[in-house]
Parts: structure tokens; sequence; C-alpha cells
């Protein structure tokens, strides 16, 4: 049985080989591409203090999925609007498709809504991602690079979104991706 809770100190290691494991990630090329992989960016959203949120998933005491929600700014018109970022999630490679994933998801956006935050943003499937509410950005009035269907928004709360419009501002770690 799945279990989701809050991430302790010793699912470090854990964490980064789900989460190394699920982006399909070479260990032996870490070293050489580290600012490009997904595993370490959570480390160093941990490490950085850029983590609001980071969740595991557990069955049977083994890490089977992850999830972490990180502080980013929508900024234009020369004001700036505090959101949460979603990324990365992962779940193991063998558990994938069992709707762990969508544990992690539901249980983080229930957190993030019962600590106050207002609304989420993510780059990610555009086919997916809509079951749990989330919309194309650009129609809240929400701008990153190009714009395409996989970056997307999610209010927290109705109208947490309304007049407020701009590009919007990943955690630095993030940009090793862009």
């Amino acid at each position: 049985m799945v279990s989701i809770r809050l991430e302790t100190a010793s699912d470090r290691e854990a964490v980064f080989r789900v989460v190394e494991a699920a982006f399909g990630e070479d260990p032996s090329r870490r070293s050489a591409t580290r600012g490009l992989q997904v595993a370490p960016l959570v480390d160093q959203l941990r490490d950085n203090g850029h983590c609001l949120l980071s969740l595991v998933a557990e069955d049977g005491g083994e890490i089977v999925g992850h999830i972490m929600f990180s502080p980013m700014t929508i900024e234009g018109n020369g004001a700036s609007w505090s959101a949460v970022c979603l990324a990365p999630v992962a779940v193991a490679p063998p558990r994938q498709n069992e709707g762990i994933g969508g544990l992690l998801i539901q249980a983080g956006l229930a957190e993030l809504r019962a600590a106050g935050h207002s609304a989420v943003i993510l780059l990610g499937h555009p086919t997916y991602y809509p079951r749990f509410g989330f919309r194309p950005a650009r129609e809240f009035g929400l701008h990153y690079q190009d714009d395409r269907d996989a970056f997307m928004a999610l209010e927290l709360r109705p109208g947490a979104l309304d007049g407020v419009s701009g590009t919007v501002k990943f955690s630095p770690e993030f940009d090793a991706f862009e």
C-alpha cells in the first residue's frame, strides 16, 4: 500500500535514485552533464533553500516516488507576484502507471492549498496535467519562452490569478534547462 509523506533527510539518497531512474539519467555521465540532469536539480533546490514542499511515495519501506515544489515569481508591469513551481515529479520506472504520480500531485496540491499558496505553475506533459485542473498558462496571461501547451498553471483558489500577468521566473537552479 502506497503512502504519501513529507520527505526526510534520510530519504535523500533514495529520492535521488528514483528521480534519476524516472528521467533515464545515466549515473556514469552525471559529472559531465550535471547541470542538465533532473536528479541533481532536486539536491540543488533543497541545498539552496528553494524547496517549499517535498513529498515521497513509500511502499513497504521503499521510496517509489517523489514530488518537489519550489518558489517562483511572476513579473509584469512593474509588479511581482509569488507562485509555486511543481517540478519534478518522479515515479520509479517499475511502478509507473499505477497512479503514484497522481497521488503525489494531489497530496502536494492539498498541502499547498492548506499553507495558503495561490497558484502552481509547471512545464509538463500537456495531456497529463489537465486532469488535475492545470490549463495552458497563457490563458491566465502568464508567459515563459514560447508559451507552448506544456507551460501550465493552476489556481489553488478561484480567481487567484485574476489581474496577474507577466513572465514567470523559476528558481535559478532551473536556468540550466532553458
